[in-house]
Parts: structure tokens; sequence; C-alpha cells
């Protein structure tokens, strides 16, 4: 099976070592996988989870949390919150890179972090959990004979699997804060749930509180006689084979068929995804991303829609213009924030409009400006926001020229 082995940022800067796990033929979808607490991205079920996907045209990326295996970053400074943070940082590299996950699989703390991050992701059609913890406070269990010298002292040195560790104060503190109810009951993804029913490390009835707390479409799996590590190859295989078949109701029946790289400056390729009604997928040079409709209205909110990108154009224009002119001018602005709204009015409205029998887009741009800036500056500054190109562009006589190719 070929391998890629790369490393990209964790939130904080630190190398994240990773495999991209990829099938002998074309890719039909990706995957990233989050391992259990402690373990790392070479544990034996996340090896055969790869594996099983690959067989199917899924390629998986796993990775080392930070601390652990061949990351960088100190364990002991980490806690859940980071976990989520590197999978978020997974996540964005996968996209980067025109490889979204469409699928995030978690094994134990991984399983309570996938279940943690999916939902803010549009990308990822289907989340699969293997022995997860419903509460992420459950994890002190492991420790508990030394929970009370954490509380004193801030930290102590514990034996997790049989390698010593060091665990803070500020873990415990990120463990019992995290609302993991409120996540799975808004995840928005079709959710496998797989567990042991003699699992001794996280036992099946946080299954069944995930399974409960969770909305249709939902499954569950009992993973008969199976350890919490899965380390009977059988089991692991079982497993596998379980979530490969699953997802695959999910994910595209064929390689998908990308947009085109632009090759020329300013290009911009839309096509259909093929998921949903209206889901888009663009390219824009070497960045791909997604464009839906809002539920409500017909779409699968998989993606900003077309006038969230509209004013995203607008918006960031604005504050490029504006931090190239304080640049130039040297002026001591710190941060500049847009925030924009559009909406349809009548044209009785509308100061100044010669007609009163039609309807305006109106397009409502806020800034904020922080920074020693007298009245003059930031009156100036309110000028140059509206010499930003886009501004130009919808604001003057614009023509869109369209033509069939085939």
């Amino acid at each position: 099976m070929p391998v890629e082995r790369f490393e990209f940022p964790s939130a904080e800067g630190h190398p994240l070592a990773a495999r991209l796990d990829l099938p002998e033929g074309p890719v039909r979808a990706y995957a990233l996988f989050a391992h259990c607490f402690t373990c790392g991205k070479d544990i034996h079920v996340a090896a055969r989870i790869a594996a099983a996907l690959a067989q199917r045209g899924i390629a998986t990326v796993r990775f080392d949390f930070t601390g652990l295996g061949g990351s960088g970053g100190d364990f002991a400074n980490s806690d859940f919150s980071s976990n989520i943070a590197d999978l978020r940082a997974a996540l964005a590299h996968m996209r980067d890179k025109n490889q979204p996950a469409g699928l995030m699989i978690g094994h134990s703390l991984g399983g309570a972090a996938v279940l943690a991050v999916a939902g803010e992701a549009p990308e990822v059609r289907a989340v699969a959990v293997i022995a997860a913890p419903f509460d992420v406070a459950h994890i002190v269990e492991q420790f508990h004979d030394q929970v009370g010298e954490i509380e004193a002292a801030g930290e102590a040195r514990v034996n997790l699997a049989g390698r010593p560790f060091t665990i803070r104060r500020s873990f415990l503190d990120d463990a019992r804060a995290q609302d993991q109810k409120q996540r799975i009951t808004h995840l928005g993804r079709p959710l496998l749930v797989l567990h042991s029913p003699v699992d001794r490390i996280v036992d099946v009835d946080n299954a069944r509180q995930i399974f409960t707390a969770a909305r249709h479409p939902k499954s569950f799996v009992s993973l008969d006689r199976a350890d919490h590590l899965l380390t009977r190859p059988e089991d692991a295989r079982y497993a596998a084979a379980l979530i490969a078949e699953w997802a695959a109701r999910y994910l595209p029946d064929e390689a998908p068929t990308s947009p085109a790289a632009p090759t020329e400056l300013g290009l911009v390729v839309v096509e259909e995804t093929g998921h949903g009604t209206l889901e888009q997928r663009i390219a824009a040079g070497s960045h791909t991303y997604l464009a839906d409709e809002p539920v409500a209205v017909g779409g699968g909110g998989a993606g900003p829609g077309p006038y969230d990108f509209l004013l995203s154009a607008l918006g960031s224009c604005t504050s490029m213009t504006l931090r190239l002119y304080a640049q130039r001018k040297q002026l001591p602005l710190t941060r500049i924030r847009v925030a924009l709204r559009h909406r349809r009015v009548h044209v009785e409205d509308c100061v100044g409009c010669e007609t009163r029998d039609a309807r305006l887009e109106v397009i409502e741009r806020e800034i904020t400006l922080t920074g020693d800036l007298d009245a003059a500056t930031r009156a100036r500054l309110m000028e140059i926001a509206d010499k930003c190109p886009v501004h130009r562009t919808l604001m003057s006589k614009l023509e869109i020229r369209t033509v069939e190719v085939s």
C-alpha cells in the first residue's frame, strides 16, 4: 500500500508527524483517523483500518497528537482542547492539499475529539468512533489514585500503558469543562458507534450515552469479546471492514473528478459535487472549498452560500486595502474588523433614488478600526475603504459575458 509521510504545523506551531495511506488505484475519498490517549498513529487498530479503507479507494491520514510519537511539543502541556486544535490543524492541512476529509474516525479519547470537531467541518460526510468515552473527564479514571496529588501539587508523573507521563491540573480542569453531549446532539453527521461490551477501560455504557445523545442517522455495532485497544487482529479487521462498508454509502461511488486546477491568474472553476441538491466544489488557484445553501432553502449547509462569498470578497478586499494603506503611511492601526450584511429594500427607503417602484440591493458594511488613531486619520481610512478593487467593481457598470463551452 503506498504511503506518504509528512509533517504539518499544530496551532502552536509544533510539527505534527503524519502519514497518508493510499489505495493502489484512484482515490475515491479521504479519511482522518484520531488515535487514543497516549497512543500514536501507528497503533495496530489504526493501521488495519487504514488498510481496509485503502482497499475501497479511501485514503487515510493519521498523525501523532502533540508530544506523542514523532510529533513536536510537550505532552505535559497538552490536553483535550489541544487535541481538538490538532485535529482542526489536520483538517485544514488536508483542505489545503485538496484532500478534504469526507470521513473522520476516532479511537477512545480520539473518538471524543472527533465528536467535538466533525460538526464544524463541512467536508466531513460521516463519523465513526471506537471505544469512545461519552464524558471526556472519564479519562481521569486511568490515574484516579493520583488525582489528589495532581490537584495539590499542580502536576504528577503517572503511569499509562506502561509509560510515565506528566499530567497537570490544567489537564483535569480542561477535561471536566467539556460539554460532549451538546456536541454530539448537534453533530449533524451520520454516526457509527463501535464498542465492546467487555471493554474494561471505557465501559460500554459510554456507547449507550453517545448513541442516545446523537440524532439519526446513527448506528451501533457491538465488538463482542474485543478489548479496549482491539489488540486481537481479527477484532481490528472486523471493525475496519465494518467502518469501510458503512462509510461507503456516504462517500462518492467513484473517484471524484475535481475541477481543473486554474492555470491562469484569477480563474475560478465551479462544479457540482454530486452530494445533495446544491452543493458545489470551487477551485481557485491551489485552494479548493465548498459552496452550498442553508438547509432551510433547499441546500445541505455544507458550505457558505453565494452571497456569503460575495460579502467575503468585499470584506477581505476592504481589510487588505486598509492594511496596505496603513503600512504605507506607517499608521498605528493594530486591528481591522469588517462586518457585512446583504439585504433588499424598497427603493422608497433609498434617499436619492430616481424611481419608487423597484427594490434595491444593499450591502451594509461596518468597519471597526483599532489603534491610536485621530479623527482625521479615521475619516481618511473610511475613504480608503471605498477604494478597494472589489468595492469599485461592484459599484461600476458591470457586464457579465456568458458563453457555453463543450
